[in-house]
């Protein structure tokens, strides 16, 4: 079974709108197999997006590991003023990513990387609801990396399970010197904010 962190060349296409309210608005989305998530906003991205709203957030951001763009693109829609870039490893996300960006009448960069490896850029503020079935090595590689693509005073938001490592990934953060606080917890998943302080 392929799982959505991969590219899978003999994937066929099944594009499908969505449709799923979101802060009281109905919401369409272009979807297809193979994507996280790809039948509707996950309970996790939902929780991170309505925390991140009640955030001061502006300047560049990125949403590492985007999807289809769920979070990046909904973040815009309440915060025009940032600047988004969408990455993800999946080619079928990036194109998804793509065209939502289209449907939203939003000029993204959308770019297909495995985690940072294709990105040159420092950014304000990083977004991720990370492939935690990855394991910790792709997920702290992001994490890593994410540190180093950050400018100074700049900001990673996360969600994570808090059955599926969200203490164990504090730690890793703080071991990296983030200054890591713990914003919001809903139906067992934690928004973790993590502060570069350099």
């Amino acid at each position: 079974m392929s799982y959505y962190f991969t590219n899978d060349p003999n994937k066929t296409i099944n594009r499908k709108k969505i449709d799923f309210r979101f802060s009281g608005v109905l919401r369409t989305f272009i979807s297809d197999d193979g994507v996280f998530s790809k039948s509707t906003l996950d309970y996790g991205s939902r929780v991170l997006l309505e925390t991140l709203l009640k955030q001061d957030i502006n300047g560049s951001v990125v949403d590492m590991g985007c999807g289809l763009g769920y979070i990046g693109i909904l973040l815009k829609e309440y915060k025009p003023e940032i600047s988004l870039t969408m990455v993800d490893i999946n080619e079928t996300a990036v194109a998804l990513a793509k065209e939502n960006s289209e449907l939203y009448h939003q000029k993204n960069k959308v770019i297909c990387s495995n985690g940072f490896e294709n990105i040159a850029e420092n950014f304000d503020v990083i977004v991720s609801n990370p492939p935690i079935r990855t394991g910790k090595k792709v997920i702290y590689k992001i994490f890593s990396d994410g540190y180093d693509h950050l400018n100074k005073n700049g900001i990673m938001y996360l969600v994570i399970k808090r059955k599926q490592g969200a203490e164990s990934a504090i730690k890793y953060l703080q071991s990296i010197n983030f200054v890591v606080e713990v914003i919001n917890k809903e139906g067992g998943y934690w928004i973790i904010k993590a502060s570069k302080s350099e």
